[in-house]
């Protein structure tokens, strides 16, 4: 398994603790990916741009189009940049693939559904290991869900040390996760000021 597929298991089973919104969702998911891709050493961070190495097939579609998708003539992308391209449409990407695989099943309730798109993970070696993964506070896992709503945000000693490359990505993804949320408050205070001038307030 993946840090992204893990991740998406665990926004899945795990009671977030505001609203998860699924474009913060897809940064997040970006973001894993970087990470598991520097962890193959198929990219370095230098100067928060993202440059490529060699990356032999990782076995995971969605990785393999990742690492395709990094641009390898200088100057290179900056992470944020990427995360942005990349990251358009991907929770959902991510959903097709664990349900194509077997990992999530729809909920239902008798005859319907009980809401539109509802996943649940299945009981599977891949969400015990995403569990398991959760459950000992590994510390990307941790941080990108505190990115997102998932948890709290954990103590620099809770999470323990990563690499400068890692922390420069987690730090691009709480930065765009912000962007994308004060563009969606920009949004409904414009909204609600039309509305008022519809009103005649």
């Amino acid at each position: 398994m993946t840090t992204p597929r893990d991740l998406l298991i665990v926004t899945l089973d795990v009671a977030p603790i505001r609203p998860l919104e699924r474009g913060d969702l897809s940064l997040a998911l970006a973001g894993a990916e970087l990470i598991d891709l520097l962890g193959i050493e198929a990219l370095t961070i230098e100067e928060e741009r993202i440059v490529p190495g060699l990356c032999p097939p990782t076995g995971d579609r969605l990785l393999d189009e990742a690492a395709a998708s990094l641009v390898g003539q200088s100057p290179h992308e900056p992470v944020g940049e990427w995360l942005w391209r990349r990251g358009r449409g991907l929770s959902s990407a991510y959903l097709d693939a664990l349900e194509e695989a077997g990992q999530l099943t729809r909920r239902r309730h008798g005859w319907l559904p009980l809401r539109a798109g509802q996943a649940v993970p299945v009981d599977s070696p891949a969400r015990r290991h995403a569990m398991d993964r959760w459950a000992s506070d590994e510390p990307v896992l941790a941080t990108l869900a505190a990115a997102i709503g998932i948890r709290e945000e954990p103590a620099e000693d809770a999470a323990g040390p990563v690499g400068d490359a890692a922390v420069t990505v987690l730090a691009a993804v709480n930065d765009a996760v912000m962007e994308l949320e004060a563009e969606r408050q920009r949004r409904a205070i414009e909204e609600a000021a039309y509305d008022n001038i519809w009103r005649g307030e």
